[in-house]
């Protein structure tokens, strides 16, 4: 439905920052929820944030929350992902992922288009 593609993962020390970017392809990327998941190795994914088409709704991992914020840029095809103050415990493969719902869903089987992942890597 939609082509996702991640980018600025990399690694950082503990404390720091990473600006994560989602690029869309398509025409219709306003009516996609876009979501935030990362699984780390041997782990299972698990759910990061999520912001609505139109990005007035935000819902973040009780993990992740006041330290990462999800925004979009509906004009750029693009979801973003800053991550603050990372831990050690927030190294994983970051995915991108597009749900054709009208608000928010934490739900993986409502996410049908899903990128590659950007590997994120924090050293304590």
């Amino acid at each position: 439905q939609v082509q996702l593609v991640e980018s600025g993962g990399g690694l950082v020390q503990a404390g720091g920052s990473l600006r994560l970017s989602c690029a869309a392809s398509g025409r219709t990327f306003s009516n996609y929820a876009m979501g935030w998941f990362r699984q780390a190795p041997g782990k299972e994914r698990e759910f990061v944030a999520v912001i609505s088409r139109s990005g007035l709704s935000t819902y973040y991992a009780d993990s992740v929350k006041g330290r990462f914020t999800i925004s979009r840029d509906n004009a750029k095809n693009t979801v973003y992902l800053q991550m603050n103050s990372l831990k050690p415990e927030d190294t994983a493969v970051y995915l991108c992922a597009a749900a054709m719902v009208p608000g928010i869903t934490l739900r993986q089987a409502d996410f049908g288009s899903w990128g590659q992942g950007t590997q994120v890597t924090v050293s304590s």
